[in-house]
């Protein structure tokens, strides 16, 4: 800490007192009555002026910690739950993305013009077409571990028993640790459900947070499903009526891959 020293004396006027400067008392004594506060300069007994340091009280930092703590106690949950949607929509976009390009790759090596045509057109062909155009690592004879998550459950915080995920068909993990149960159930131009845990066995194991029902069908497009539609891509309309196991996948297709619920 650093202190100007300014030698002076004393004058008392009427209980009060100015300071003066040793050097050109009569100018510098205009100078140095503004500059005498007692707020702002400090008296040693050694005729020395010292000039005061200013800082936060103690009460002060505590204080602003106690109001940075609450902001923060109020914002960090909300960016981390933000943070936590977003990657559970990127790892649902790179399983699409790589189903897609399969679908692509199996229609063109096949030279058909539809899914259909290129002979996806039963159970065992579903399944074949997993196990040829993907890494598969694990098979499962059921939909469950280890696999699957021995149970799902809701956003609401109710277990699932949709009989979609008790059918005994046979599960998949990719060597991304993705879990895929491939069913064939054709209606209109609906050929495959296809029910994808983005991490596996891994938590939270809640549907349409890390567990969704996706749709493929037969122009090689995958949307989701309700109830009269014929062909995808579906409208805005058709996937928010989809029923509670299609519609989380609706939601995030129509706000552009984004958890918004």
């Amino acid at each position: 800490m650093k202190y100007e020293k300014i030698y002076y004396f004393r004058i008392l006027r009427g209980g009060g007192r100015f300071l003066s400067s040793c050097k050109a008392f009569w100018e510098g004594c205009k100078k140095l009555k503004t500059c005498y506060n007692g707020d702002m300069l400090h008296h040693n007994y050694n005729g020395v002026i010292m000039k005061r340091k200013y800082a936060f009280t103690l009460a002060e930092v505590l204080v602003t910690l106690g109001i940075i703590g609450v902001v923060s106690a109020m914002t960090v949950p909300s960016l981390m739950q933000n943070y936590q949607r977003q990657s559970y929509v990127t790892q649902l976009h790179k399983a699409y993305n790589e189903l897609s390009q399969a679908l692509v790759r199996y229609q063109n090596d096949k030279n058909a013009i539809n899914l259909t045509e290129a002979g996806l057109s039963s159970e065992t062909a579903a399944q074949n077409f997993l196990k040829d155009y993907f890494k598969v690592v694990s098979e499962c004879d059921t939909f469950t571990t280890p696999c699957f998550a021995a149970t799902y459950k809701t956003m609401g915080g109710s277990t699932i028993t949709d009989a979609y995920f008790q059918f005994n068909h046979k599960t998949y993990v990719l060597a991304n640790g993705i879990s895929l149960r491939p069913l064939y159930s054709k209606i209109n131009d609906k050929i495959l459900n296809i029910i994808v845990d983005i991490n596996g066995q891994k938590g939270p194991n809640i549907l349409g947070r890390d567990l969704f029902m996706i749709i493929i069908y037969n122009n090689g497009i995958i949307d989701t499903y309700s109830d009269g539609v014929v062909s995808a891509p579906l409208t805005k309309e058709q996937r928010e009526a989809a029923g509670t196991v299609y519609k989380p996948f609706g939601q995030i297709l129509n706000d552009n891959w984004e958890m918004n619920y």
